[in-house]
């Protein structure tokens, strides 16, 4: 019986990752270079430390570039984009069914808590998590199950009983380690990845009720 949901935050509850890799580009064209697609997308959902697109473009052009402002380019332009911030369909119903189901509420990000808590708080969503968990709370993100085991066992949640639900595959990757069950919503740049050993994927939190799809992850343990 699931007693605890867990949400991921970047390009699950809104999707900050399609403009990152569109300033990304941008920053990357600006300097003769092309970051593709499958390249960048080893980052999402990780820290920089799985794949760094900074250090990599001064590979691509073969010469060193200021780092700060590189990077302080690239968030400007990220900003631009993000001016108006739209939660990903589904999400506001999930949290309120959760609730209404008598559900434990978490989020587990490999973003810094400064990040996450500036978006919930602009879209009015912060009250409805007991539990954050981010970078600021753990020594390894994802795909490390760190954040994911931190969140439950403030929740009083064994895994075993627990819903992720992610957007990306390293997301994806450590909730699977944590022991949880895992439901994925690809959005627009994580849709071309080549997902494994998720329990369920839809395209949106819209698609299905969560008692519906609970019941769905529920038969599919039994079948």
């Amino acid at each position: 019986m699931i007693q605890a949901v867990v949400f991921d935050f970047d390009g699950l509850i809104i999707d900050t990752e399609t403009p990152w890799y569109e300033a990304m580009l941008a920053v990357y064209q600006e300097h003769g270079a092309h970051l593709p697609l499958e390249t960048y997308l080893q980052c999402v959902g990780t820290s920089l430390e799985q794949f760094d697109p900074y250090l990599h473009l001064e590979t691509c052009i073969g010469r060193s570039l200021d780092q700060p402002q590189l990077r302080q380019k690239t968030a400007d332009l990220h900003s631009q984009l993000m001016q108006e911030v739209v939660l990903r369909p589904g999400v506001e119903d999930y949290l309120r069914q959760a609730k209404q189901l008598g559900i434990k509420i978490g989020l587990a990000s490999s973003s810094s808590r400064e990040w996450v808590l500036t978006f919930l708080e602009r879209l009015d969503l912060r009250q409805h998590f007991e539990v954050i968990r981010t970078s600021n709370d753990v020594r390894r993100v994802k795909p490390d199950p760190e954040l994911y085991l931190s969140a439950l066992t403030a929740l009083g949640i064994d895994p075993a009983h627990a819903l992720a639900f992610e957007d990306s595959y390293n997301g994806l990757r450590a909730a699977k380690a944590a022991g949880m069950h895992c439901v994925i919503f690809p959005n627009t740049i994580t849709k071309h990845l080549a997902f494994e050993g998720f329990d369920i994927r839809l395209d949106s939190m819209a698609e299905l009720p969560l008692q519906d799809l609970i019941t769905q992850l529920q038969q599919l343990k039994t079948a």
